[in-house]
């Protein structure tokens, strides 16, 4: 399919005039985009464009719409910080939309809650639904199994009833409770003090667990008492907890709370190991009270209308016997509501499915379809990568989508890596020309086609003619790994044979079953001999104690150093000293974190440096010992190419330095925080800590497993990500990526592409060869887009 026209309308409405941005890594920089148009901003992953598109524009526009509110108003709203900038004119109210899978969803989150179709078909259902004679009028929130008012009360609305039985609790009755006999309790400190509280009720934590009389095995696991006792610790040198009281919980309580109630989907599956789960027998599986699943819309009760395809649900409505004006209006939004999705390539979702299984592609359209619904004028747009996730075959209704709002009379500004998505824009901002402290400045703003004659733009050489990664021989594998009747999802219990130690893509539309297939490999592999390592783009720690350094572990080299040095040793210095996480190293006020948070009742919390460090994590004491003139702070503030310099000696240091070099990594301080890195460069920092690893032999074979992994790269990171994909198997690994990227399917050894289309029109093995197969089958939809 040929990439749609350029337009040729030329942005009138204005401009959004920057001075003064100094968010992150931008420098000073002043620039003008046109109000009115679809706006692109491109360069390298961290050259700032982000922050220049969401950290000032987006920022500022949020921060002055928000003081126009009422003081109480505001507390209710997630505010992001202010940006660092001189002045922003010329500045309409904006909207966001960026790249993340959080921002309300849950595991009971489904694509009707999502778009907001159940809400409309719940109430379809309560004013217009046919009922039994004389059964009472039920009320929308009656047809939901997330009320209390819908679900079935024998399940909670889960559709699922757990049982726990003892076997599965104590898996090996010859330990004893001591020795962690109830497997099914947590760790760390909350399974000891389960353990100490059950000891302090004058059980005997000490004896094997099959010698305990089956009365008191009995009510251990399986009580719903929670006594509360008085525990007194065992003390020791490192000890000095005094007695607390403690309530008990059994083993099947606590796990059947974890299973309701847990947010962490790492709690949840270690739950679900526990129990038995069936259907629930009271709703058959269906979640509902049976008075609302008597009622029907078209023949249909509610739970078979959302298990429907959308394009099916759509064709049920409108040939649906409605008497009722109310419904017929109801039933008029659900359907063009509908069309939206189903134009957008999403006709093959149900309402039904859970927001966590959707392709990275779906989620985005999901999305997108919401902002299209929405009808606003006059407002700036502000997208991360619209395409990400997404076929080439998709591509273009994405771009439809964008024309369709700036037509309606909106600002639309798309941070954005696909060259086909740029080539469509009307004004191109680019920044660079590297990443980090090599880039934030603004080399180009101004129509798409003058980029060409900007030398120092990365961007330009892939925009105009691109910049093919060079052939290399493809490897002949000689052994493959089997994989039999995968089903999960839209996969219909395919057979696909993946060759070890070589480079294979996975492949195909937009929800054809990419994602499914890693997750399937996944499971049949880990536990059978195989290592298996997940490179993906979720985030490498959660709040801003984890950084670069500690992820790839070679802070404790660096600490290591530093104790070594003459002065901590006379001193007693131990590396545990030089870590910002231990009470005697750090700073006392700010525990560590270098910035302490001002509270503020009506505004977004402040960041402010710690007045007594001066951000330097460290108390004064630690920072008078110095490594090569440098203290542990100011080693924490290089940059990675400025490190590889300083640890040139250093192996234990300059192994993981280099390998961060090879990813394009070197422009990130060793201390930057997880929290500030794009889920590009968290994705990159995995792989670079693998390429670190030192290559041991006799251990199980790796299998690295990568879903998207070019989301969020520029086209030049890409080409330097396949590198390195190629390195890991030169080191002997087996590499399975699923990607939509012509480049990385290109340089693959293998090919297997799944579809021909999406959902239950998808799911079958399509082709599987080398990259040239795909072109030649007729079948293919990928083939059409390679070269």
């Amino acid at each position: 399919m040929a990439e749609p026209p350029a337009p040729e309308t030329d942005p009138s409405g204005g401009f959004v005039r920057v001075r003064g941005a100094r968010v992150h890594n931008l420098r000073d920089v002043d620039v003008d985009v046109p109000r009115d148009a679809l706006v692109a901003f491109t360069g390298v992953s961290g050259s700032g464009k982000s922050s220049l598109a969401f950290g000032t524009v987006f920022a500022e526009a949020q921060r002055r719409y928000l003081e126009v509110l009422a003081p109480h108003a505001r507390r209710l709203i997630t505010q992001v910080a202010a940006p660092d900038v001189d002045d922003v004119g010329g500045l309409p109210p904006a909207v966001a939309l960026r790249q993340q899978r959080g921002g309300g969803v849950t595991d009971r989150s489904t694509v009707g809650s999502l778009s907001a179709l159940s809400n409309t078909l719940r109430l379809l259902f309560s004013r217009a639904g046919t009922a039994a004679q004389g059964a009472p009028p039920l009320d929308s929130e009656a047809f939901s199994p997330n009320t209390h008012a819908g679900a079935c009360p024998a399940c909670s609305g889960l559709g699922r009833t757990y049982r726990t039985t003892e076997e599965r609790l104590v898996p090996d009755p010859s330990l004893s409770v001591r020795q962690k006999a109830i497997a099914a309790w947590p760790g760390a400190w909350h399974g000891k003090n389960l353990r100490d509280i059950l000891g302090a009720l004058g059980h005997d934590v000490d004896r094997p667990w099959r010698e305990l009389p089956q009365e008191e095995r009995d009510w251990i696991l399986f009580t719903d008492e929670q006594p509360v006792v008085t525990v007194t610790p065992v003390r020791d040198a490192t000890t000095v907890q005094g007695p607390y009281e403690g309530t008990y919980t059994s083993a099947r309580r606590y796990v059947l709370h974890t299973i309701a109630t847990t947010k962490s989907q790492a709690l949840r599956r270690r739950a679900l190991q526990f129990v038995e789960t069936a259907d629930c027998p009271a709703c058959a599986g269906r979640r509902l009270r049976q008075e609302a699943l008597a009622v029907t819309v078209g023949g249909h009760a509610i739970d078979e209308v959302t298990a429907l395809p959308l394009d099916e649900l759509a064709a049920l409505l409108t040939g649906a016997d409605l008497a009722s004006p109310v419904g017929k209006g109801l039933v008029e939004d659900l359907v063009e509501r509908i069309g939206t999705l189903t134009g957008l390539g999403l006709g093959h979702l149900t309402m039904a499915r859970p927001v966590p299984t959707l392709s990275a592609g779906e989620l985005q359209r999901l999305r997108l379809a919401a902002t299209v619904r929405a009808g606003l004028f006059g407002v700036v747009y502000v997208f991360d990568e619209p395409s990400a996730g997404l076929h080439p075959a998709d591509t273009a209704a994405v771009v439809e989508v964008l024309r369709r709002l700036r037509t309606a009379g909106n600002s639309v500004f798309v941070v954005e890596h696909d060259m086909a998505v740029v080539r469509q824009a009307e004004w191109l901002v680019d920044v660079g020309p590297g990443a980090g402290v090599a880039g934030g400045r603004v080399l180009h703003s101004g129509p798409v086609a003058e980029l060409a004659g900007v030398a120092a733009s990365v961007t330009r050489r892939y925009l105009f003619g691109g910049a093919p990664v060079a052939p290399r021989p493809a490897r002949a594998p000689d052994e493959h790994i089997t994989l039999r009747g995968l089903s999960r999802h839209n996969l219909r219990g395919i057979d696909v044979d993946l060759p070890r130690r070589v480079l294979t893509v996975v492949t195909g539309v937009s929800g054809s079953g990419k994602s499914s297939l890693l997750d399937e490999a996944a499971a049949a592999l880990e536990g059978g001999g195989w290592r298996v390592v997940r490179l993906d783009q979720t985030p490498i720690g959660r709040t801003p104690r984890s950084n670069l350094a500690t992820y790839t572990g070679l802070f404790d080299a660096v600490r290591a150093l530093f104790a070594a040095t003459a002065e901590a040793r006379r001193r007693g210095y131990d590396a545990g000293r030089f870590s910002f996480n231990r009470p005697a190293g750090r700073c006392p006020d700010c525990e560590g974190e270098g910035w302490v948070s001002v509270e503020l009742l009506f505004l977004p919390s402040l960041y402010a440096r710690c007045a007594t460090c001066d951000g330097a994590r460290y108390n004064p004491q630690t920072l008078e010992v110095t490594y090569r003139g440098a203290t542990i702070a100011e080693v924490l503030d290089l940059t990675v190419e400025e490190a590889a310099g300083f640890f040139i000696a250093v192996p234990a240091v300059g192994g993981p330095l280099t390998a961060l070099r090879d990813v394009g990594l070197h422009y990130l301080r060793l201390g930057q925080p997880a929290t500030e890195l794009s889920g590009g460069e968290a994705q990159r920092l995995k792989t670079a800590t693998e390429l670190a690893r030192p290559r041991r032999g006799g251990g199980p074979e790796t299998v690295y497993l990568l879903d998207e992994p070019t989301t969020g790269l520029h086209p030049a990171d890409v080409e330097m990500l396949v590198t390195h994909l190629h390195r890991l198997v030169d080191r002997g690994a087996t590499v399975v990526a699923a990607s939509h990227d012509l480049v990385v399917i290109g340089a693959a050894d293998h090919v297997v592409e799944l579809g021909p289309g999406a959902g239950p029109h998808g799911g079958t093995v399509v082709v599987t060869g080398p990259p040239g197969a795909l072109a030649a089958h007729p079948d293919s939809v990928t083939g059409r887009y390679l070269g």
